[in-house]
Formats: C-alpha cells, sequence, structure tokens
C-alpha cells in the first residue's frame, strides 16, 4: 500500500507499454546497454505527457550514477516573477525518482517518501539545470542529491530525496 500523499516512478518498462493509444501507448524501453543521452531521450519521450513535460522539464543525461536536466524559469513562476519553489522541488524529484528507479531495475517501482528543498536565490528568466547524484543505494531504498543552478552556475536550490524500492527482488 503506498502511503498517503507518497508518488510513485515506475521504472521503465521493458518492451512496448501496453493499454490503450495515448500517453506513453507503445513506446519502447529504454536502451539496453544505452548511454546516459540515449536514456535521457527515452525519458523525455515517455515523461512528454506528465507533470515533468507540461513544465518544460528536458533529460540531458540519466545514469544511476548522474542525472541532468533543464527546466525553463518562463511559465514556472510565481506572483513575484520567480521561479516558483514546487518547480524546483518537481525537477528534484523527477530526476531522484527516475534515478531510483534506473537504480532498482526491471520489475520495481520508485515510490517518492521523503523530498526537502533549500532555496538559496531568485532566479526570474533562462533555464535552471539539476544536477542529482546518488548519497546512498540500497536494495529498499535509494536517496538523491539534487542541485539546481542558474545559467550563471550559482546554486538556485539544495534538495534530498528518499525514495523507497519495491517490487518483485532478484535472487542471487
Amino acid at each position: 500500500m503506498t502511503a498517503p500523499g507518497a508518488t510513485t516512478h515506475p521504472s521503465p518498462p521493458a518492451g512496448p507499454a501496453p493499454g490503450p493509444a495515448g500517453a506513453g501507448a507503445g513506446l519502447p524501453g529504454p536502451p539496453a546497454g544505452g548511454t546516459p543521452q540515449a536514456t535521457a531521450d527515452w525519458i523525455n519521450e515517455a515523461g512528454a505527457q506528465t507533470l515533468a513535460g507540461r513544465l518544460g522539464i528536458t533529460f540531458v543525461e540519466a545514469s544511476v550514477d548522474r542525472l541532468v536536466a533543464t527546466m525553463p524559469v518562463a511559465g514556472n513562476h510565481q506572483l513575484y516573477g520567480m521561479l516558483h519553489g514546487g518547480a524546483s522541488v518537481t525537477l528534484a524529484e523527477s530526476l531522484g525518482s527516475i534515478g531510483a528507479a534506473l537504480h532498482a531495475g526491471d520489475g520495481h517501482i520508485a515510490v517518492g517518501v521523503d523530498i526537502n528543498a533549500t532555496h538559496h536565490r531568485a532566479v526570474r528568466s533562462g533555464l535552471v539545470t539539476g544536477v542529482a547524484t546518488p548519497l546512498a543505494l540500497g536494495r529498499s531504498t535509494a536517496t538523491y542529491e539534487v542541485v539546481i543552478t542558474d545559467e550563471t552556475g550559482q546554486r538556485v536550490c539544495t534538495s534530498r530525496i528518499t525514495c523507497a524500492l519495491r517490487g518483485r527482488r532478484r535472487r542471487a
């Protein structure tokens, strides 16, 4: 059972997605043994109709050890014209959850159980870039640190996300 308010992020499917035509239907899985760029391309295609896609989040690189994505400030700001903190948290959760799902592997899902963020400075235009790196990768949880910077390289936000890993376990 998923905790109230928790989000789930499926690991990339091994083959075409089942179900009717529409969001995610018929998408192939990420390239076997693919490069971080090829995996990022697959994530961008699979996530086009998700919240991340609607916010303009674009994955640039995706592997268990490092994930990079960008997000435009335009359209993701609050009333004062600054990047909305919730948009930064969505970028962080997207990066960390996908990293956890890649770590978990086929047949597993990553369920977000904790996220926090510290907003260091305002951004009013351009792109922000999030870089996620693992802090701890275990059998039942994965924790990532996400650093979000502006176009000048200044830190905008620091986040930490922990995901529970669920699904069948591989036996050694």
